[in-house]
């Protein structure tokens, strides 16, 4: 009996493609809104037509196996979500507080070996985490069933794979439309609320987006924007805190900078208090995650030490950090990504955010007034977590189909190793100014204003933060602690996220409008007609989103000639 095709030549290849296509995406979405968007199961769909397609053009070629279309996904999720290794993060808060980005070859340097040693921890723990019943790793689950289906019901899988073409195809036209034929109008009910920025996005992109994240973070993001934009800033305005500009018709650069600060404090103090409560027994976890092991585990101890290395060595290297504060921000993301990897297996949610804050103010606490060994020792944590919760879910998919976690790691490695390079180079092309470009209206950039903001604060103290936005603040932080409380019990589908109530007053209410438009026709579609969004308002949305991100990456680079 012949041996199932695994870690074959053409499915390593056609993950690391689409890795390269789907890269973009999460650049250009985490630099517009903050978020990106697992590539798992567009891999899945991509990978399966491009050869049921081929093979129906010559039959010599051997079917597209299960196992090859995982390590398709698995490779592909690894390029993708290379943007967690701090890209549109922590290394652009650092070019804001530098004046400069890093040259290319030290970012690309940096962002593989932050991913690689979540990788490390991720096989470590592979074996123990997926052993615990109560780990369902949903994303995971979504993708192994969404691999079955392909395998079980071709045409259902190919008829999912055409949505997801026509919308992209679409979304790509509408963008092109509004940047290069007729500008779409941006519909607003007065001209002074369109300076405050509420005014309809036409964005595919949000729309996709508003669909996949749902109706209760879309609720929670039009609701954050009335508060913000539509309360705050005008407040700040009238008391004087801020001088909106007369002759712009935007004043979101300018009001952005105060109300950031209110929105920080809510995302963190929700996020860590909820993390906190959630995740209280620490110590049993350590003792029983990495307790002596044989066999895999011991290559995965050996490739540990290694990327512990290397990530003390950049870090002394390039930023020039203290030797014992980049030795102790090791054993710390190793902590994090730990708990990262076990949060994503319960709610499927990566606490990215948190772990990197947690480690901001572990590290600001450790070494007070350092803003960039605040930022680059934080973004160890948070890229090793982020690589962590992304092969945790690849491991998932592979034991649901019998996978070689070795040939695994594999594609993972390959996989950041295309991704660090093509997000590397691409970072760079389109924001080639951080001072200029970043925190615009253009290129909001919540992700960075948080880290940036946290990283002021924790270095600069009260000093740092606009007189009126500490009042802001408190009262900010305040509510989100209640509401942090109040998620780790069990309200928090009653509940508004406190993650994306503080984002709204970080993007523009423009922004939030459209992706609560996303979520609400979704919402509406799956209660009219629940088995059609079952099987593709999924795909649907992911082609919205890869549609007008491409056009737009291709248009930024494109005009920087």
């Amino acid at each position: 009996m012949s041996t199932p095709r695994e870690l074959s030549p053409r499915a390593l290849t056609t993950g690391l493609l689409l890795g390269l296509l789907l890269t973009p995406c999460n650049v250009y979405a985490g630099l517009k809104i903050g978020w990106s968007f697992n590539m798992s199961i567009t891999a899945l769909l991509l990978g399966a037509a491009l050869w049921r397609s081929a093979g129906l053009l010559s039959s010599r070629l051997p079917p597209w196996s299960p196992l090859e279309s995982n390590i398709n996904q698995t490779a592909a999720s690894a390029c993708a979500s290379i943007v967690s290794g701090g890209l549109v993060a922590p290394l652009p808060a650092l070019a804001l507080l530098t004046g400069d980005n890093l040259p290319l070859p030290a970012l690309i340097a940096w962002v593989f070996t932050v991913s690689f040693l979540g990788i490390w921890v991720a096989f470590l723990l592979r074996a123990r985490l997926l052993a615990q019943p109560q780990l369902r790793f949903p994303e995971g689950i979504a993708t192994a069933e969404t691999l079955r289906e392909l395998f079980a019901h071709g045409r259902e899988a190919m008829l999912r794979v055409r949505v997801l073409l026509g919308a992209a195809a679409a979304s790509f036209a509408i963008k092109g439309i509004d940047l290069l034929v007729w500008q779409i109008p941006r519909w607003s009910p007065a001209p002074a609320l369109q300076k405050l920025t509420f005014a309809f996005d036409p964005s595919m992109l949000l729309l996709g987006f508003g669909a996949i994240i749902g109706l209760r973070t879309g609720l929670t993001l039009l609701g954050g924007a009335l508060v913000a934009w539509g309360l705050l800033a005008p407040l700040a305005i009238q008391v004087g805190w801020v001088a909106a500009p007369v002759d712009s018709q935007s004043a979101f650069a300018t009001l952005v900078e105060w109300l950031l600060w209110p929105g920080v404090a809510l995302m963190v103090s929700s996020t860590l208090v909820s993390f906190a409560l959630r995740w209280r027994n620490r110590a049993r976890l350590v003792e029983t995650e990495t307790a002596p092991a044989t066999g895999n585990q011991r290559i995965a101890w050996m490739g540990l030490l290694v990327s512990m290395i290397i990530a003390v060595w950049l870090q002394q290297r390039l930023f020039g950090i203290d030797w014992w504060l980049a030795v102790l921000a090791v054993p710390l993301a190793f902590l994090l990504a730990m708990v990262a990897a076990r949060v994503v297996g319960e709610t499927g949610v990566p606490p990215i955010g948190a772990t990197g804050q947690v480690s901001q103010l572990v590290t600001g606490a450790i070494a007070p007034g350092q803003m960039v060994t605040n930022l680059m020792a934080a973004n160890v944590a948070g890229g090793a977590a982020g690589q962590c919760t992304d092969l945790m879910n690849d491991f998932k998919v592979g034991a649901e189909i019998g996978a070689h976690p070795g040939r695994q790691l594999v594609a993972q490695i390959a996989g950041i190793a295309v991704g660090s390079v093509a997000g590397g180079w691409l970072y760079l092309r389109l924001i080639p100014d951080p001072s200029g470009q970043l925190l615009t209206a253009e290129w909001p950039a919540p992700a960075v204003a948080t880290w940036k903001a946290v990283a002021e604060s924790v270095g600069g103290g009260l000093d740092a933060i606009p007189l009126g936005a500490r009042f802001a603040m408190a009262a900010a932080a305040a509510a989100g602690i209640g509401l942090g409380w109040l998620e780790s019990r069990r309200y928090r589908a009653w509940l508004p996220s406190g993650a994306a109530l503080g984002l709204a007053f970080i993007i523009p209410a423009s922004t939030s409008l459209t992706l609560f438009a996303g979520a609400a026709l979704a919402a509406i579609w799956s209660a009219r007609q629940p088995a059609l969004a079952r099987r593709f308002v999924l795909a649907g949305a992911a082609g919205l989103v890869a549609g007008e991100s491409l056009f737009g990456v291709g248009h930024a680079l494109l005009s920087l000639r």
